[in-house]
Parts: structure tokens; sequence; C-alpha cells
């Protein structure tokens, strides 16, 4: 039930712990939003509940109604900019790390005297006790406190299983070797492939309870690791912008201080190279400020006095100084922040597939081993054999392959994908990759390179590529602007040394002048030469307009007197991108580019690489690239987002999938589902292509892990199931399981 127009609705955020699957989170989901005036959404990958609530409900209503479904609840802790140098990141691993390693060091031994009958020394079945204990207490604990957890309130999940399983398969054994026959000195396993009735009184099964511990234990560790990223985004976010501030006093001192304790009105310093600490309007000075990281714009921006700056953009010319507009939490970064942390929480909780299963899967064990049991008994088969039948069934069923099937796929496709430059985070993002049809492409830093570049040079009669080259260059090459600085690159690349300017002279806004080899040279805008009473001839007039008609900027250069040239500079287009964009077709995506850059720009990109002009959206705003992936969303369409810059990370993370480049900013590359290392948009097919792969090898793997010991259920049942059995039907699952696995390790990239 939801508020009512007329009652106010107040938002927080809580943080839940003790979610172990995706059920949990529907669980408490479901919880809360019966409460009235409250519409909630959980989060299992985020471990966070966001949570609208109006009327009589407060938050610790609402605490209270997640800690009575059997969960934890507390409203977070304000993110801070740095974290304390003391703090372990890993403390809240380090728990299940030992229990997997408890389990594992004593699991193996346990695993390896059940299955080589060479180690079934006279005594060998008390040995494996000793071991197994702490394995199925100590090292299970977690599963069977959720099992108890999802008991209370009605509900079967993997954990479920596993705790079912392997509580049977040890209690089983404490009864065979304390009042069965199995405690003997000198028993042995059968190894006979022979199907016969027995009362189970000399039958052990440790090995399954320790060896079913121990591998999904180990899942869930690597999971783990993977969830703990969820907020790194926030955290690159916060940890970008600048740390201090040179603030000017009313006495005229400067005074360094840090950015937390800066308030609207203050004017600080931004010397080149700065980062310019908060949101301001330029009061003093000129300068080009480089916003690349943040807008997504491969221009930088001049800015002179009366324009607005933005906190975290760089400032590659001039001194300027700043009066402060806007600080904390009402900054466009901070803004950004919270755009991300939306977009985190509002993605639909990922469906782990073994537990979809599982809650089908462990009822119909569960009711089959009570039928067994009944059935027998009823007809009179004794106690003994009635209870061996019964807890055989849940023994048979218990999912050993079931605990390799996601993580062996998942570790052999990750490792595969590491090779070839492509970082899968996690499981729950390989179903995104199966449904999307739309694939979103950031400009900037994805199909282009993100710098300028020198593209091309348009001379006079009376001058040559490399003069121009040599002169222009040299007074460039003095120059911090990031034009100036491909000029010069271009002008090293081709030539290779430059001369050193006699005389250089910044002119804001315009260029630069100076002498150079006894030239006087000028390098700008048009302007510029217009003020030293130069004009452009009719053939540089024609290349610089065609020049900006392609979204190109156009710098002229003069000496002696006279233009000699016209330079073309613009943000380059990978040589890879027009390969990539077929290879995404061909997967049937379609490409669409996504700019905060000018339309001509963009559609002069999109031409280059195959992308047709209706599939272009430019000038966009950074804050509202997460609207336009809304937007397609809500027109029925799945939606994949490539990307590498801050202004992409609430875009990356409200994609139904975020692959972010791994040449991009932290913030992206945290926001994102995939990294691409390689910086190349064709790694971006690749990945789709291995994810879907490794997503259809472990849905085979499920299958087979349960199909193997499904097959069996009838002959445990029936009481016919011998120890060999059991442990060949688990054993040939789990090597079907690795082996199909192992398969991915062919994947090949493109040609």
């Amino acid at each position: 039930m939801t508020t009512t127009a007329s009652q106010p609705t107040t938002e927080v955020e809580l943080a839940i712990g003790g979610m172990t699957c995706a059920s949990c989170a529907a669980r408490i989901e479901k919880k809360l939003n019966r409460m009235d005036g409250v519409t909630a959404t959980v989060n299992y990958a985020t471990e966070k509940a966001k949570v609208s609530y109006g009327g009589e409900v407060s938050v610790q209503d609402l605490i209270t109604t997640v800690e009575a479904t059997g969960y934890t609840a507390q409203e977070p802790a304000p993110p801070v900019r740095e974290a304390p140098e003391s703090r372990d990141e890993d403390d809240g691993l380090r728990p299940l790390r030992q229990r997997l390693v408890t389990a594992v060091t004593l699991a193996v031994p346990v695993i390896a005297m059940a299955m080589i009958p060479a180690l079934q020394f006279e005594y060998w079945q008390w040995l494996s006790l000793t071991l197994a204990a702490p394995v199925v207490t100590y090292a299970a604990w977690p599963f069977h406190r959720a099992a108890f957890t999802n008991l209370r309130h009605g509900a079967a999940t993997m954990d479920t299983l596993i705790s079912v399983g392997t509580s049977a398969a040890f209690l089983w054994s404490l009864w065979a070797l304390f009042l069965g026959t199995a405690g003997e000195p000198g028993m042995t396993h059968p190894f006979e492939l022979t199907i016969s009735r027995s009362d189970g009184a000399g039958n052990i099964y440790l090995e399954a309870a320790a060896g079913v511990t121990a591998f999904i234990l180990a899942g869930r560790y690597f999971e783990a690791r993977s969830k703990r990223k969820a907020g790194a985004a926030l955290k690159a976010l916060l940890e970008l912008g600048a740390k201090d501030v040179t603030v000017l006093r009313a006495n005229g001192t400067e005074q360094t201080v840090s950015v937390a304790e800066l308030k609207v009105g203050d004017r600080f310093l931004v010397r080149p190279g700065e980062k310019i600490a908060t949101d301001g309007t330029v009061v003093e000075g000129s300068s080009a400020v480089d916003a690349s990281m943040l807008t997504g714009e491969s221009m930088p921006v001049e800015v002179a006095q009366g324009d607005p700056v933005t906190g975290a953009t760089i400032n590659a010319g001039g001194r300027l100084v700043v009066e402060a507009t806007r600080v904390g939490a009402d900054t466009q970064l901070a803004r950004m922040a919270k755009l991300v942390e939306d977009a985190q929480n509002g993605k639909a909780a990922a469906q782990r597939l073994a537990d979809r299963i599982s809650a089908v899967f462990v009822p119909i064990v569960i009711a089959l081993a009570l039928g067994t049991l009944g059935f027998w008994l009823g007809n009179g088969a004794g106690m003994a054999a009635a209870f061996t039948a019964a807890v055989a069934v849940l023994i048979i069923a218990c999912p050993c392959a079931l605990g390799l099937a996601t993580p062996t796929a998942l570790m052999v496709g990750t490792g595969r994908g590491a090779q070839l430059g492509i970082l899968i985070k996690g499981p729950e993002v390989l179903e995104s990759t199966r449904k999307v049809d739309t694939i979103v492409l950031d400009k900037t830093g994805t199909v282009t390179t993100g710098r300028m570049t020198l593209l091309a040079v348009h001379t006079t009669d009376n001058a040559d590529e490399a003069e121009v080259l040599r002169l222009a260059g040299a007074l460039e090459h003095a120059s911090e602007h990031p034009v100036a600085r491909a000029v010069a690159d271009g002008a090293v690349e081709k030539l290779g040394s430059l001369p050193t300017p006699e005389d250089f002279a910044n002119v804001p806004g315009l260029g630069v002048q100076g002498i150079v080899e006894g030239h006087a040279v000028l390098v700008g805008r048009e302007r510029l030469l217009e003020e030293w009473a130069m004009e452009l001839p009719e053939p540089l007039r024609r290349a610089k307009s065609e020049a900006e008609a392609s979204g190109r900027t156009a710098i002229a250069v003069a000496w002696d007197g006279e233009a000699r040239a016209v330079l073309e500079v613009a943000d380059a287009v990978k040589e890879t991108s027009p390969e990539a964009i077929r290879r995404l077709r061909a997967l049937g995506l379609t490409p669409i580019l996504l700019t905060g850059d000018n339309r001509a720009v963009a559609e002069a990109v999109a031409r280059e690489v195959g992308i047709a002009p209706e599939d272009v959206i430019a000038e966009v705003l950074p804050q509202d690239k997460a609207d336009v992936v809304k937007r397609l969303q809500g027109e029925g369409r799945s939606v994949a987002m490539v990307g590498d810059g801050v202004n992409d990370a609430a875009a990356l993370a409200r994609a139904d999938l975020g692959l972010a480049m791994g040449t991009g900013t932290d913030a992206a590359i945290e926001a994102g589902d995939l990294t691409l290392v390689r910086g190349d948009l064709r790694a971006a097919a690749d990945a789709i292509r291995l994810s879907r792969r490794t997503l259809g090898t472990i849905r085979s793997n499920l299958f087979w892990a349960f199909a193997y010991n499904v097959a069996a259920l009838p002959l445990a049942a029936a009481g016919l199931l011998n120890p060999m059995i059991a442990g060949a039907a688990m054993a040939f699952s789990s090597v079907f399981v690795v082996g199909n696995s192992l398969r991915l390790r062919s994947f090949r990239a493109a040609d």
C-alpha cells in the first residue's frame, strides 16, 4: 500500500545484514511493502533497502519490521571522503575465509580416505569423524543458521538444501558409527557397483558432508569478495575531488584548508594544473578548464570572469580566483555520487539460478524423503530400513556438484576473460548479457581516443607542412592548453625535435604568440590574426569552414605578417571502433552514440564508425545520461552501456549491463558490471559473447548437477542405494561440471 497524495513521504536507506540469497531480499521487501504508507526496494547485491514512508511510520518501525523478519537493519553511516588508514578493507571477509580454510584443510583427507581404499586403515572411520565434525558444525554454521531462519518463514533456499543434506549425512554417520556396525575395527566401504538393499548400519557419508560444505563455502567466499565492491563507485567519486584548497582571506592572505571547511561565498585560488575545489564562479583570471573526466566533452572549456566552473575539473591554463557557490552535498560531483547510488539501488535484484532451482527442488526432496519413510514404515520394513532409505534420498540429493556449478564456470570464464582484457564482476552479471538488445556508447574515450589529436595540416603555396609544424609546434609546446599540446605532440611525432621560442606570450581566449627562429609567429583563433590585420586566404578559409562543419577545431597559423596554414585538431576515432560497431550489430545489438558534445561533432563521429544519425543522442548533460538509459528502458529495451568517465558512472549503474573501459576513471570502472581492460571497443563484443557462453555453461552445469542426483533418487527411495553408487553419482557429476567448465578455455576473441 502506498501513501496518498496528501501524505508527505520521506526516503531513507537502510543497511541490511544477514541476507544469504536473493530470496532473502524478496522476503524483506515483501514485509516492508505490507506496512501502511511504505514503498521499499531491497537490493541483495548492495545489501541496502531504499524505503519511502509516510504517515505514522518511523525509521525505527522499519528497522523493527526487518528484524522481526530475521535480519538486521540500520541507517548507514554517511560516506566519508577518505577511509581511515587503519581500517582493514578485508575485515568483513575474515570470518568467511577462516571457515573456508578450516573446511578445505579438514575435508581433503576425509574425502581421500573415503574414495581411496588403500587409505582405509583399521580405524580410519573415527579419524574421518574427528576431522569432519568441525567442518559440519563450525564451517557450515552460516548454512544452518540461514536454513533455520528460512524455516521460521516457511521458505526453502540453497542454504536449506545444504543444511539438510549435510546434517542428514553427518547424523546418519554418527548413528552408524556409534549404534551400527560402521565403527567396528577394519570397516571398509564396499566398492562394488551393485544394487542391493541394506539397513545402512555399516555406511558412513562423512565425505559428502565435509566435501559439500567446503565446495559451497568456496563459492560463497568468492561471491562475497565481488559483492564488497558494490560501494566502490561512490568512494571513487568522493575521492575524485580536491582534498585541500587555498582560500583568499579578507586581509589578502592565502590559507590552505581542507575542502570540507569551504563555505559558500569563500574565494579560493586555483593554480595551473590544480583541481577546482568546488562549484563556483570565476571572479579573476581566465583559463582553459579540462572537464572531460566529469562532463565527457573532449574540448577544454574557456572560462573568464563571470563564468561558472565545476568542482573536480582541472585548470589547464592560467591562474583563477573562484568564488564558491555550492559546497558539500550540493555540488555537481556529490549529486552525481547520489545518482550512482540511486541507480545501484534501483537495479532489479539478481536472482541466483541455484536459489531459484532450490526453491522448487528442496521441498520436493524433503517431501520425497518423508514419503519414502512413510511408505517403508507402512509396508513393515522396520524403522532402520525405512530411515536408511529416507536419509539416502536426502544424501543423494545433496548438491555436491551444485557447489561447483557456478564457481568453476565463473572461474574459468573470468580467467579466460582476463587473458582477453575482460573482467566479469560476478555471476549475477551474466544473465543481463543474454537479454540486452541495445548498447549505448559514450563517445569520448570509448569510441574516440579521449584526447585532442592533430589530424590535418592545410598550407598556402608559400609554406610547407614541415615548416608550419616546426614553428607552430615550438610555440604551442610552451603552452599548457590541451589543444596546444595536441599540436605540439603532432609536430614532435612527425619532426622529432622542435626549436625553443625566443619569446612567448599567451593571449587569453585567443591563442599564443612569440618569436621562433627569428619569425614572429601567431597560433590560435582567426580573431587573433585579425587583431594583427591579417586575413585567411580563401583556400584556408574554406578548409577552416569544412573542419568546423565536421566538428573539428580549426587553428590558424601565421608568421611574418602573413597567414600560412590551418591546423585541424579533434578527438580522433579509435581505429578499431568501426569494426567494433559491426561486431555489436552481429550480436543483435543496436548501437546508440551518447555524448555531451555538440551534435555536429557527434554526427561526424557516428558517420565514421557506422552509426545512423537517428541513433545519436548529443548535448546531454552529465547528470542526464542515466535518464537517457532509463528512457530507453522505458521503451521496452534491455540496455547495455559502455563508458569510461565519471559522467558515465550513474548511467553504467542504471543500465541492465554496464561495461566500463579500464582506461577510464575508477568511478566508471567500479560502477560497471564488466570491465574492458584493453580500452578497445571490440572487447565489448567479446565480453558479451564470453558472458553469454559462460552463462550457458553455468546453466548446463546446474542441469547436470541435479540430473545425476535426481536419476539416483528412485534407487534411494527403493532402499537400493549403496555408498559406492551414491559416491559415484556425486563424483561423476562433479567431474562433468568441472570438465564442462574447462571448455570455456577454448573461447577466442573474434578475428
